[in-house]
């Protein structure tokens, strides 16, 4: 038995079933290479779902992570540490609206303190409980905890579950109509949404479509709330996807790559809501850890440098033309839609449904990729993936796709 059988034995032995992993055990990375505990190499356009935003290994993140651990891994927030609140100062700082940070540790966390601060704000607001509604997007995802799978706005993710909480109305996605008369019964306390979802397929807001948003929850007297857990922190090729629409929502989130692999997740409290939640109102135990904190802090450094703007903007070019190049080979695509490095392509209509066989084909050829559902190819590199290691994955990508084709009994420029 290879050390990898014996691993995945081991994983379906012993883990509670909720995950399909690819046969591959990785094992070490540097850039956006990886390889397996066989040896094998990979170049990676998956990025960890869009958190190894500076790729693997890098060298400040890890002299960062390395200097913290010698002083102090944990000591609660019924302390100070450093750390923390360097991070919060920063974030405050950087997003130019925020007035107090909430450190937790994932994005679904992140998700449910923004929820409960909403509620929060509209009891204050002496608002009934059946007044305290948030409204989220067809299409999105914002966490597997109860309150976050109920905002998240797919069936698939919420069967079984049931009874969901209440006070949440689905929309759909882009339509500022439906919107509009979503809202109309004026018991609305939040609209909230991700300004590029990520899940439901790669979808950016359409243009105007985050500035409507804003104008109805001003009209409405409700709260914005940005879940930029996956396209924020540089991914867009800002420093958050909301500032190409130069919108100023009321509560940000965010996580994935504000650690580059160190869980983490941050809530930012704009003005209007920075002090409605008080000694006791919520609280985390590992929320701020030191070594986390530690990470994030040069990671959003880095991550909000001008280099990596740059290169976010090229290697978007890039990546988007050698899909193009690959669609007018093969005929494989409907749409290749997104922005900066958070690029979906959607599939034909005759290779609907086969993401998952395309992504085992360049695994085969060295290459990780994700899917968005069933019919969509997503690509979310290293942000600071070089032009050399885009090239190559994109040279695999096309072999493993000329292999997979060639063993389809449909024709190789299906429509």
């Amino acid at each position: 038995m290879s050390r990898t059988e014996d691993i995945v034995n081991s994983a379906n032995d012993n883990w509670l079933a909720v995950y399909r992993p690819r046969t591959v055990v990785l094992d070490h990375g540097l850039g956006a290479r990886l390889w397996d505990i066989e040896g094998r190499e990979y170049v990676d356009f998956a990025g960890g779902i869009a958190v190894n935003a500076l790729g693997h290994g890098d060298p400040d993140l890890k002299a960062a992570l390395h200097a913290q651990a010698e002083k102090l891994w944990h000591a609660s927030n019924v302390f100070y540490t450093e750390p923390p609140v360097r991070l919060a100062q920063a974030l405050v700082e950087k997003s130019g609206f925020a007035k107090r940070v909430f450190l937790c540790n994932s994005g679904t966390e992140a998700n449910e303190a923004a929820i409960k601060l909403v509620r929060r704000w509209a009891s204050d607001q002496g608002r009934a409980p059946e007044r305290r509604v948030i409204i989220t997007f067809e299409g999105s995802f914002h966490g597997r905890t109860l309150a976050a799978v109920t905002a998240t706005a797919q069936p698939k993710y919420q069967q079984g579950y049931e009874p969901l909480p209440g006070g949440f109305r689905h929309c759909a996605f882009n339509d500022i109509a439906a919107l509009e008369q979503a809202m109309a019964a004026g018991d609305v306390a939040a609209v909230m949404l991700e300004p590029i979802q990520g899940e439901g397929g790669v979808r950016p807001a359409a243009p105007g479509f985050l500035s409507a948003v804003r104008a109805l929850c001003d009209r409405h007297d409700a709260l914005m709330v940005l879940d930029e857990i996956q396209c924020g922190m540089g991914r867009s090729g800002r420093l958050f996807a909301h500032q190409w629409d130069a919108v100023v929502p009321d509560i940000m989130t965010l996580a994935k790559a504000l650690g580059c692999g160190f869980p983490i997740g941050a809530m930012l409290a704009g003005p209007r809501v920075a002090e409605v939640m008080q000694f006791g109102a919520h609280g985390t135990t590992f929320g701020g850890n030191p070594l986390a904190a530690a990470v994030a802090n040069v990671a959003l450094a880095k991550l909000d440098s001008p280099a990596i703007r740059t290169n976010v903007e090229r290697q978007s070019q890039a990546l988007r033309s050698g899909l193009q190049a690959l669609d007018a080979r093969h005929g494989l695509f409907a749409e290749i839609r997104g922005r900066g490095l958070m690029l979906g392509a959607q599939l034909a209509p005759a290779l609907a449904g086969r993401a998952a066989e395309i992504l085992d084909a360049a695994a085969e050829h060295g290459l990780l990729l994700l899917q968005a559902g069933p019919d969509v190819l997503r690509f979310v590199p290293p942000l600071s993936i070089t032009d050399a290691e885009l090239a190559d994955g994109l040279d695999r990508l096309g072999r493993a796709l000329e292999g997979w084709l060639g063993r389809q009994p449909i024709p190789a420029t299906a429509p």
